[in-house]
């Protein structure tokens, strides 16, 4: 559905995304992760129609972005960080107006209208003054004119930013909503929410393309030890420095009160060593689990750890 290939894009001199490739197949929920100034925002707006490639190539369905355009309009939602709206008009009539502009048959606006609201829980706010509302509801009214058209494909960069904890919660819950109708691109510094929504990531770093996989397979392929993590009543007993003994422990230290982190090698099933050294000195175990490699785990190594050079 959409394939990116070897996509560069320049602002002047400044290379902003540098050869970039991947593939998002129909009904997938992919996130696009980066640090600031990664490329995330100018790669989206070139899938999205609103910036020319410096080389390469982005289509949809099939469709060039630069020379089948209006084409991808048709099917594309697209709520960028700051969404487009205009403060001076009524939430009902901007939709209107963009359900126009997105070319809806005239015939069915006031049900494109009245299926956006209900969908984006805006009923309350119909008539008032986009300029007024909060700045959730304004998110809730940007996402609204990215679905007035009932696109395929929905290109989301930082929808949540900025918003309160019960907001945050509320756009979430709609665009997990939305997963089971549309391909959607997330862009999120929020990392819980691309690990809720996401099936897939793709990481973009200084302008290239640094991972593409699902979670599980990222973690896999980056992963060079096991980590356990290890609850006890009783922690008297140099539990750390006997934990430290054990062949394969690569590392056990005390986290956090009476739990510790064991990082050991792979594949090294030491939970039964644990537990008897654990009955030998009493220590009581409260719990003793696999702890596996988070989202910020990864995506810090792939962005940080890997650029560091080597002492």
């Amino acid at each position: 559905m959409i394939e990116v290939k070897n996509l560069t894009r320049y602002y002047g001199t400044r290379r902003a995304i540098n050869n970039i490739s991947f593939q998002i197949e129909k009904g997938e929920v992919v996130g696009f992760l980066g640090p600031n100034g990664a490329g995330k925002s100018t790669t989206m707006n070139i899938i999205s129609c609103i910036l020319p490639a410096s080389s390469g190539s982005a289509k949809i369905n099939g469709f060039d972005t630069f020379e089948q355009s209006l084409e991808i309009r048709k099917v594309i939602g697209y709520l960028p960080e700051t969404p487009p709206l205009y403060s001076d008009m009524i939430v009902a009539d901007y939709l209107n107006f963009a359900a126009a502009v997105r070319g809806v048959d005239a015939k069915r606006i006031s049900f494109s209208v009245d299926r956006v609201i209900e969908k984006c829980s805006l009923k309350d706010v119909g008539r008032r003054i986009i300029g007024r509302l909060s700045k959730g509801y304004q998110q809730r009214v940007g996402l609204a004119q990215a679905m007035i058209h009932d696109p395929e494909i929905l290109i989301l960069d930082e929808p949540t930013i900025g918003l309160d904890p019960i907001q945050i919660i509320e756009i979430r819950k709609l665009i997990h909503e939305l997963t089971a109708e549309h391909t959607i691109i997330l862009s999120s510094h929020i990392l819980p929410e691309i690990t809720q929504i996401c099936k897939r990531v793709i990481i973009i770093n200084e302008g290239e393309i640094a991972a593409v996989d699902s979670l599980g397979g990222l973690a896999a392929s980056l992963r060079k030890s096991e980590r356990l993590s290890l609850t006890v009543r009783n922690s008297e007993n140099n539990v750390a420095e006997q934990l430290n003994g054990l062949d394969q422990v690569i590392s056990a230290t005390n986290s956090e009160g009476n739990q510790y982190l064991i990082e050991c090698a792979l594949r090294s099933n030491l939970q039964d060593k644990i537990a008897k050294l654990a009955l030998e000195n009493n220590w009581g175990i409260v719990e003793l689990k696999p702890v596996s490699m988070t989202l910020e785990d990864i995506f810090l190594k792939l962005t940080i750890e890997e650029k560091e050079p080597e002492k």
